[in-house]
């Protein structure tokens, strides 16, 4: 007995989680990325984080080859740019501002944080690979979280307790 992707997707879409857009360079020394949410930390000593990547993505070559990527966490006023390196459009970048990080890996720089790794380990998992990075430099900033939940963009709710 086992459960087909479209009920496994939509059991998974009841786990709220952050949105982010996963950057490195291409082979032309050129800026590539995509939206991800599959993103947690892993451990404090040493600082790991990991990112699962799927194959078709259109970055993908360029993250299994380049050794290094940043992880650029989005804030609640970002839906725009998770849309637009969600898709498959060549040039995500078209309008898009960036600048090298400290690693000099591009960064958002409106991002709610920013996380520059080393890739230390990369695992198969599925029609993913899992990614594993070792964080060189971090930055972050005061702000609200983008959040997807249910197939959908949301916020956190401004009425807490």
């Amino acid at each position: 007995m086992g459960i087909g992707p479209d009920e496994f997707r939509h059991v998974l879409s009841h786990f709220a989680s952050g949105v982010t857009v996963v950057t490195t360079w291409d082979a032309d020394g050129g800026p590539t990325g995509l939206t991800a949410s599959a993103f947690t930390s892993v451990s404090l000593e040493p600082p790991l984080i990991l990112v699962c990547v799927d194959h078709k993505a259109q970055s993908y070559p360029a993250l299994r080859a380049s050794g290094r990527f940043a992880v650029n966490v989005l804030a609640a006023e970002h839906e725009t740019v998770s849309r637009r390196f969600a898709t498959t459009d060549a040039d995500k970048f078209n309008g898009v501002s960036y600048r090298p990080g400290p690693l000099g890996l591009p960064l958002l720089p409106e991002a709610l944080a920013q996380l520059e790794c080393r890739t230390v380990h990369a695992y198969p998992g599925g029609d993913h690979t899992i990614f594993v990075g070792e964080v060189e430099a971090a930055h972050a900033r005061d702000g609200e979280p983008l959040l997807y939940f249910r197939g959908d963009y949301t916020r956190l709710d401004q009425r807490r307790s």
